[in-house]
């Protein structure tokens, strides 16, 4: 570089760059330029740091305000901190210091490196100018930084100076400026310039040129010779280290990695699922090192050889000549030929070297990606570095953290009589090894890293030397490299080294790299020096020579063989030899050097040795270790397999017993309910006991870490307490399972001869404990994850807060949550214990729905048994972490969410893989009958929770997977029955020739075939008709069958992975992304839920019966919800339509209703229903499971938008024929009327001012009476109906005994038929056998029969006198067994049938008729008859006459009504009675004189207060229906939402009866119900929102009415019309809403003045508005419309069949679900239905939920001696067929506590007794009333 002089920068005639603060004023010169320069992060930059605000690097001067206010001196400050190229520091106006800062704890290392640094680059001069600054955090103190520091010749004292890393303290700055000031004034205030530079460099070169040339060796000619390093520090380089600096900043640019020096890559840049890996041949330059990453992750070797395809002319690889056009070869053309200087290649680039990329990813990735790199180059078995200058400080970094996470297995063959051979497993970092270390002093021809491969493995490249593909001469990453590669040996014959030896290899010429080449010396065990020739010595070769360790000398110009010229010193010429030959010898004689004494080699020494920065002193990385090493103290000298029994005390024993008990509550036998409650129990004792040892030092200071560690911190520390963990159970695990291998050969041995001997039990016991220990002696960072969530349980199962933050129990799964989310796997399923923890795993996932919302994923489960490869497979697909079989002995299902790429992100619907991986199934050492069964439950599980499965099979032949195989063939048949469908792909690894495809179409003709037999198999034991596995599953044996090479090239464990073995594996990733394309994925919500109801499906025998989907379940239960919205709208409108038409009716307007007018009329709104329903099926969310609901709900509105329309024609259809029936009285009407108008008119004008009030009305009477007499002249009057004197007659008639009538009559006991508790009394034993009491009794009989029951049968009448106040008749003694619920379901049928029928009779239109209950009484005894004959016992003729009765009852109110209707409608007398008053007030206002016009206004206002009452009325009813449809919470969801308010309600009443009419006939109480809060809400909780709703009905028809006068006289007055006219008008707009009666008005033609009309009606309606007003809502219950009715109608309508052991009510909102069954989420009590035992009085509390999980029977006919199992309910009928109860050990508080509160009463009801089994769980009596009612907010809300 050129330098100009700079004088004293005092001096005015200089001028300098201002800052910005300056730039204002005059050129201002500064009085001091500092200069920054060292690490960056020594630190930290900020507007509060007074020495340096702001984060620019740059290379001009900037003068600092905040020194100005400090000092008042214009001080200039550059900032290079950080900045690779120093060389380009501004020198031209001069630095008064150099401020070397750097940070505290890496002073030393840092202060060598920089200085080293900027020696090259300005030289040895400019040390008087740096001023050194120990920076540290305010809490530090720097204690022994200086007397560090003093160990450096370069270190003055005096330029020392310490601060905090906020650089904020006044104090600390004005010394160190005042310390600058010092050392300014001793350099005599001149300033570092450019001219210094240059003489400082020129004196250093010329001294480092005459040293280099004393140590080099060989001749020019030689020096010219291909070398393996060509780039490095070189005396002819005039730029030097910057030249190199900018090669590097170019390399990096080149691999678009320059930003990631200081922003690093992380495992988070590539734990995404991405497309495959690209063919190698298709990657261009800038994504190279994202290629090369990439394959490496996927374990191909390979990734050294990517090809970089051409993108510029100026890239080259191996370039071609230039082609000449002519064909002459003279001399000159050939002289041409063989020039090789060709102008066009100068200009051209080299493609990046190999290593180049390697370690630039090295160096740009972050320390956790530098170890997943690090470990797949050990796992191709690469060499790994060792020591690593820092590109930019030139630091020596030993990567001791990079390399703690290998672990290596290998086996020493000692040397003796027997070859005994021991293997060992450890990590490597901690393996006590031989090193051979590898040096070159100067350039030769020879390669030193590919004779190294020949030591190693001479099939493979472990170093990277010259002739490998990609090489180029230019390479500058590597100098000063040294890499690590051990040699494992086998155990075979054939190993090159009987033990493990570390091969350490210095890239370049020893003598550039001094400190590298004296650490690698010091630490070897042998020494192997390369020189071109022994002609003259060096200092290094004379020092090895000196040394006593043995050292080989590879001399370049010698051709002699091994020579030992000293003890230990050999030499070995390699002038025209084979390298196999020197490799040999070599071989020989490291083995003969190491076979005496020697040092041993373990990597850990590395962070003893001086000048060497180890990443592990990272404070972040030191502060993970310290918090690791802390929990690892604690178990340091214990024994390992005592470890997890001390402080993981939560999943070991505790664990295990509570999942035993746990399984064993779905099967129950006997005592059911007691053995569940005791077991339940138990379960909260275990809870209780794993809460009171959970807080062990070890998970104290474990969770308190994760708690308080920052993310960063936390990760460090995960990795520490993995790797230290790891380190300590490995060697006793290797141990371990070399003993079992040694036993299992053993028993093998014995098996083979056949031997049965005592000696095989003993030798497979001694095996069996092995495998115990093994299983103890498993521990890992996965088994403190498993306690966290085991402690998580306990205490949220106990419903406790611990007040201690730091071990807060309730942040376990946020911390969970967190990890899964950073990639780490988590537990799913407990192996060991053979349990999902729900409780746990649930919470864990909706923390992951917290922080990333609830994202879509696509599961993909991975199956197949023990080191079968899936985890290695997964690891190099998807570059996950799972642990291969070597190093995980943890059973169970672990799973991993991965984050979708931006690049596939659009090709997929999903955000997330979760990634399932089974471990330890069919593992060798769990073998035995419990593991087997573990194992079909883990199959099942991850098939059915998977939307693809990958069935891994280890070789060719699926044999050795075969039992596995019928249980995934099995699983898939079981998920198909539960209609979930997941699809499979199988994948064979380890084929050896997956080339032949003749082979391989054998091998899948095969696999098909044993999968259609295995599929043959299942589907008997399933009990479903399927030929082959393609019934079952979609599932293609050409596509969805994956042939995979062997994982290994060659013989582990020095073999490297097979190349093709990477390539089938990204096939495969192409195939499950083709497959995943396809699918939505499902939620994380659903996956929750999924597999909850997997896993409870799994814990019993029948999975499919036992499946129940809840997500399934809550998107129906919506669906149901929705659907009661539609169904709403469409009722409303038809209200409204019906409302109209009804009124036109009444006013004539209408005398016939079609179906086609009905239908226009709704089309509107059931378009938009239709459209509704479309957006709402479409939905994208749900829209997969909707869709199996679709046609069906299309259908049901459909159907229901039909029969509204029927339903409303019918009813307008008895409206017309009402209508029609009473004409001949309407004529006669309106002709009384006429007559009484036209007499009134004349009479009232002659007694006009003559008659008083009195005479008046006398003289109307005696006209009134005439007219009426004429009126009702031969009509006959209607009487009223005498229904009980017809029914006693209408039943003697039918030969019952008046007596015994009149008996049933008086007792009243008919009133309750369907709800007593037993029917003893009306059976008459037909046989003397024993007959079934109950349809579901135990199987078992009770042999003490003694006990009959007597007292409590006789007490069960009196109890319903006590209760309903009915006076039963006499009992019969005895305790017959017959089956109630027979008789009572067939009362309930009887009933039903009865009023159908009653209610299609013309009532109404016609009247009464005493037949109508004549037939109703010949139908029942009928029935009856039908019934006896079917039963092994009679009926009395008590029960008929009691039917009857019953029938009767329930047929009477409607009778009455309808008669009433009908006697209202055609009774003369009764009309003209009502319109006496009406017309006396048309009489007066005529005698005094009003004219026509006020009097027809009287008139039409009177028709029209009735008629106006009666419209509000109704359309309130509408709209408080409506509103309460919407808002009232009982009634604004779905028919379970309604059930959930009902039992609600009877709790808090109380009242037993009330309870039975639930019982009994739960569609009644429901309506009761609905009433009840109807009637709540008019008059008492929402009284003024009812009154609201009436007084907006009474404006808008008083508004109505006002419009249709107005427009009606309008009309009248513009066509200039009469009176008759204006009716027309006025009724025509009236019709639709209220009903005018006929006013004839050829008495009032002579109005002429229709405004003067208009006012007075106007005039009257005034008071009719003011008194409607006032209207009380119950004037509501005298009109057609009820809101109760209408609620009833719409809430009503839906499933009442209850179920056929305890009485519970489907709850489909649908009446007919066909094809769901009938379902309930709940059931109850089997007492609630009066359940019992045979032969016994004993009460079955039992739940039927938990019967169908035991493995008790049931009588299901009642009388049947054949029973049934529990477990087969299905089978024992029509009642039992359609309903699905799914097993479930929970139940429901609400009715334990029924039982409990009304004990007693149900003892006397069903004359039973809770004693013997049937005794009372003494913890449901612990059940509050409002822990019941909010039992029923969790259960009927979830």
């Amino acid at each position: 570089m050129e330098c100009d002089p700079v004088e004293d920068p005092h001096e005015p005639q200089h001028s300098v760059t201002k800052s910005a603060s300056a730039a204002s004023n005059n050129t201002v010169i500064p009085e001091l330029t500092l200069l920054l320069t060292g690490d960056r992060n020594s630190i930290e930059i900020g507007t509060k740091n007074i020495l340096l605000d702001h984060d620019e690097q740059r290379n001009v001067e900037q003068f600092s305000a905040k020194l100005y206010d400090l000092c008042g001196r214009h001080i200039s400050v550059i900032n290079m901190l950080g900045h690779p190229n120093i060389d380009r520091v501004p020198l031209n106006q001069g630095i008064h210091a150099f401020l070397l800062l750097v940070p505290y704890g890496r002073h030393n290392s840092h202060y060598k490196s920089r200085v080293q640094l900027l020696e090259k680059t300005f030289g040895r001069g400019f040390l008087s100018y740096v001023m050194t600054v120990v920076t540290h955090e305010s809490n530090e103190k720097c204690e022994g930084a200086l007397a560090d520091l003093k160990a450096n010749s370069s270190f003055a004292e005096k330029r020392y100076h310490t601060c905090t890393r906020t650089m904020t303290d006044e104090k600390e700055i004005v010394s160190l400026l005042e310390k600058i000031d010092v050392m300014v004034s001793e350099n005599d205030h001149q300033s570092y310039s450019r001219l210094m530079c240059v003489q400082n460099k020129d004196q250093k070169e010329h001294l480092d040129h005459n040293s280099y040339k004393e140590e080099r060796v060989g001749t020019e000619e030689e020096m010219e010779i291909s070398t393996e390093v060509t780039s490095g520090p070189s005396e002819t380089k005039s730029k030097g280290t910057v030249d190199v600096e900018k090669e590097i900043e170019t390399l990096l640019s080149r691999l678009h990695l320059q930003d990631k020096l200081q922003q690093k890559l992380s495992p988070a840049d590539f734990l995404k699922i991405g497309p495959p890996v690209k063919p190698s041949n298709d990657t261009c330059e800038k994504e190279l090192a994202y290629t090369f990453l990439q394959t490496l992750l996927a374990l191909d070797y390979r990734a050294r050889h990517i090809l970089v395809k051409q993108e510029s002319p100026e890239v080259s690889h191996s370039q071609s000549a230039p082609v000449s056009d002519s064909t002459d070869t003279d001399d000159n053309d050939l002289d041409e030929f063989f020039n090789t200087d060709e102008d066009s290649d100068q200009s051209k680039q080299t493609h990046v070297h190999p290593m180049d990329v390697q370690m630039a990813v090295f160096h740009c990735s972050d320390s956790f990606l530098k170890q997943d790199m690090v470990k797949k180059l050990s796992q191709c078995q690469y060499a790994l570095p060792l020591l690593v200058p820092d590109p930019v400080t030139m630091d020596i970094e030993c990567p001791l953290w990079t390399l703690r996470q290998i672990i290596k297995t290998w086996k020493v063959t000692e040397i003796n009589d027997k070859d005994t051979i021991t293997m060992k497993s450890m990590p490597i970092c901690k393996a006590e090894t031989p090193m051979v270390s590898f040096f070159r002093l100067g350039s030769l021809s020879q390669s030193k890293s590919h004779l190294m491969n020949s030591l190693i493995n001479d099939t493979h490249s472990t170093f990277f030397h010259r002739n490998c593909k990609g090489s180029t001469k230019s390479r500058h990453l590597m100098d000063g490299v040294a890499e690590i590669a051990w040699y494992f040996p086998a155990g075979n014959p054939n190993d090159s080294f009987t033990d493990c030896i570390a091969f350490c290899n210095l890239h370049g010429d020893a003598l550039m790299t001094e400190k590298q080449h004296e650490i690698l010396i010091d630490k070897s065990s042998v020494n192997v020096v390369f020189v071109p020739t022994t002609q003259k010595s060096t200092a290094v070769l004379s020092a090895l020579l000196k040394s006593p360790k043995p050292l080989i000398i590879l001399v370049a110009d010698k051709d002699c063989g091994g020579v030992e010229k000293k003890p230990g010193k050999y030499i070995v010429g390699l002038k025209e030899r084979s390298q196999s030959d020197v490799a040999e010898e070599l071989k020989m004689t490291i083995k003969k050097t190491l076979s005496g004494p020697h040092t041993s080699f373990q990597l850990e020494s590395m962070s003893k040795v001086s000048g060497v920065r180890v990443d592990e002193d990272d404070p972040v990385c030191q502060k993970g270790k310290s918090a690791a090493m802390k929990i690892l103290n604690l178990l340091q000298g214990m024994d390992i397999s005592k470890i997890k029994e001390k402080f993981l005390p939560c999943q070991g024993n505790l664990w295990h017993e509570w999942c035993r008990i746990k399984k064993e509550l779905y099967h129950l036998q006997g005592n059911i309910e007691k053995e569940k409650s005791q077991k339940e129990q138990a379960l909260t004792q275990i809870r209780q006991e794993q809460c009171s040892v959970s807080h062990t030092n070890l998970m104290k200071s474990f969770t308190e870490s994760l708690l308080s560690l920052p993310s960063t911190h936390k990760e460090y520390f995960l990795k520490w307490m993995q790797i230290l963990i790891d380190a300590l159970s490995t060697d006793d695990l290797a141990s371990i399972l070399q003993r079992y291998d040694e036993k299992w050969s053993e028993v093998l041995a014995l098996k083979r001869k056949h031997d049965k001997s005592p000696l095989l039990d003993r030798k497979q016991n001694e095996l069996e404990q092995i495998s115990k220990e093994l299983q103890s002696a498993t521990f890992g960072l996965e088994h403190i994850f498993r306690e966290m969530g085991q402690i998580y349980e306990a205490h949220k199962s106990q419903k406790k807060q611990t007040h201690n933050r730091q071990t807060d129990w309730s942040k376990y799964p946020e911390l969970a949550a967190d990890l899964m989310i950073s990639g780490h796997p988590m537990e799913l399923m407990d192996g060991d214990a053979g349990y999902v923890p729900l409780t746990w795993i649930s919470s864990v996932l909706e923390e992951v729905i917290r922080k990333l919302g609830d994202q879509t994923v696509f599961v993909l489960s991975v199956l197949g048994v023990q080191s079968s490869g899936k985890s290695t497979m997964l690891n190099a697909m998807f570059g996950l972490q799972f642990a291969v079989s070597a190093g995980r002995y943890t059973k169970g299902a672990f799973m991993q969410l991965i984050k979708v790429s931006e690049e596939i992100r659009n090709d997929l619907k999903f955000d997330y893989f979760l990634v399932v991986d089974t471990e330890r199934l069919r593992a060798l050492e769990l073998a035995g009958n419990t593991t087997t069964h573990h194992d079909n439950e883990l199959a099942t599980f991850v098939v059915g929770l998977g939307n693809i499965t990958l069935i891994n099979i280890f070789g060719e032949n699926p044999a050795e997977m075969q039992d596995v195989l019928q249980i995934v063939v099995q699983a898939f048949m079981r998920m198909k029955k539960v209609k979930l469908s997941p699809s499979c792909v199988f994948v064979h690894q380890n084929v050896s020739d997956i080339g032949a495809a003749e082979k391989n179409m054998d091998g899948k003709r095969r696999l098909q075939e044993k999968l259609d037999d295995m599929a043959q198999l299942a589907a008997k034991e399933e009990d479903c008709d399927v030929k082959c596995f393609s019934d079952v599953i979609a599932f293609d044996v050409q596509k969805d069958v994956k042939y995979f090479a062997q994982l290994w090239e060659g013989s582990p464990p020095m073999a490297p992975p097979n190349p093709r073995y990477s390539e089938n594996v990204q096939e495969l990733k192409h195939i499950i992304l083709s497959k995943a394309s396809q699918s939505s994925g499902i939620t994380l919500s659903y996956l929750k839920r999924k597999i909850q109801d997997l896993w409870n499906a799994l814990m019993n025998e029948q999975f499919v019966f036992s499946f129940k989907n809840t997500l399934e379940i809550a998107v129906y239960r919506k669906l149901e919800v929705q659907y009661a919205t539609w169904t709403w709208t469409l009722r409303s409108n038809m209200l409204t339509i019906e409302n109209q038409l009804h009124t036109r009716i009444e006013n004539g307007k209408l005398d016939v209703v079609e179906n086609s007018y009905l239908f226009t009329e709704m089309s509107k709104t059931f378009e938009k229903i239709k459209e509704e329903m479309n957006l709402y099926f479409e939905d994208k969310r749900d829209k997969d499971m909707l869709v199996q609901w679709r046609g069906r709900f299309e259908q049901k509105i459909k159907e229901f938008h039909e029969e509204q329309v029927e339903g409303v024609k019918k009813t307008l259809d008895e409206v017309v024929q009402q209508k029609k029936a009473r004409k001949k009285l309407d004529d006669k009407k309106t002709e009384f009327e006429n007559k009484l108008l036209q007499k009134s008119k004349e009479l009232a004008h002659s007694l006009k001012d003559k008659a008083k009030e009195e005479e008046l009305k006398s003289q109307f009477n005696t006209v009134w009476g005439e007219l009426v007499s004429e009126l009702s002249a031969g009509i006959k009057p209607i009487e009223d109906i005498t229904l009980e004197e017809d029914q006693i007659s209408v039943l003697n008639l039918l030969g019952f005994e008046w007596g015994l009538i009149k008996e049933c009559k008086d007792s009243n006991r008919y009133q309750v038929l369907s709800k007593l508790g037993h029917y003893s009394d009306y059976v008459n034993q037909k046989t003397q056998r024993d007959l079934s009491e109950e349809s579901h009794e135990s199987k078992k009989e009770n042999k003490d029969t003694g006990k009959q029951g007597t007292d409590v049968l006789k007490s069960a009448f009196n109890y319903f006198k006590q209760v309903t106040g009915i006076v039963p008749t006499t009992q019969q003694k005895g305790n017959s067994d017959l089956s109630h619920e027979q008789i009572r379901s067939f009362i309930s049928q009887v009933e039903q049938q009865s009023l159908k029928k009653i209610q299609t009779k013309p009532v109404a239109t016609r009247g009464y008729r005493s037949t109508y209950l004549q037939e109703m009484a010949q139908n029942v005894q009928t029935k009856v008859t039908e019934f006896e004959s079917q039963k092994p016992y009679a009926l009395r003729k008590e029960f008929t006459v009691d039917l009857s009765l019953y029938v009767f009852d329930r047929a009477g109110r409607w009778l009455s009504q309808s008669h009433e209707t009908y006697r209202k409608n055609n009774n003369a007398h009764t009309y003209s009675e009502s319109k006496k008053d009406q017309y006396y007030s048309i009489f007066r206002s005529f005698w005094k004189g009003n004219s026509s016009a006020a009097v027809f206004g009287e008139m039409i206002c009177e028709n029209l207060k009735v008629s106006a009452v009666q419209a509000v009325c109704n359309k309130t009813a509408i709209d408080l229906a409506g509103e309460m449809r919407c808002s009232f919470p009982a009634f604004s969801g779905n028919r379970l939402n309604l059930e959930k308010h009902v039992l609600k309600s009877l709790a808090e009443k109380e009242d037993f009866k009330s309870f039975i009419t639930y019982i009994r006939d739960p569609r009644s109480q429901a309506e009761n119900f609905i009433k009840d809060e109807v009637h709540k809400y008019m008059f008492r909780e929402q009284s003024h929102k009812a009154q609201n709703i009436l007084k907006n009905n009474v404006d808008d028809i008083s508004e109505f009415v006002s419009k249709a006068l107005f427009t009606a006289t309008q009309e009248v007055k513009t066509q200039k019309g009469g009176t008759d006219m204006w009716m027309e008008q006025f009724s025509s707009l009236l019709k639709d809403k209220l009903t005018l009666d006929t006013i004839s008005c050829q008495n009032f033609r002579d109005i002429n003045n229709f405004d003067f009309l208009k006012e007075e009606i106007e005039k009257g309606l005034v008071p009719i508005k003011t008194e409607m007003s006032r209207l009380s809502l119950d004037k509501m219950k005298d009109f057609r419309l009820q809101p109760d009715q209408i609620l009833i109608d719409q809430l009503c309508r839906c499933c009442w069949v209850t179920c056929p052991f305890c009485a519970a009510v489907c709850t489909n909102t649908l009446e007919d679900h066909s094809p769901d069954d009938h379902n309930v989420p709940f059931h109850r009590s089997g007492s609630v239905n009066g359940g019992g035992f045979k032969n016994t009085v004993e009460m079955s509390v039992d739940f039927c939920t938990t019967d169908v999980a035991s493995d008790n029977s049931f009588y299901p006919d009642g009388v049947s001696e054949v029973s049934v199992p529990y477990k087969q309910y299905r089978t024992a009928g029509p009642r039992f067929a359609n309903w699905r109860i799914t097993p479930d050990e929970s139940v429901l508080t609400y009715w334990t506590w029924f039982v409990c509160r009304f004990q007693q009463e149900l003892e006397n009801y069903y004359g039973r007794k809770f004693e013997g089994r049937g005794e009372i769980p003494s913890q449901w009596r612990t059940h509050t009333k409002q822990q019941a009612i909010e039992s029923l907010d969790e259960t009927y809300s979830a």
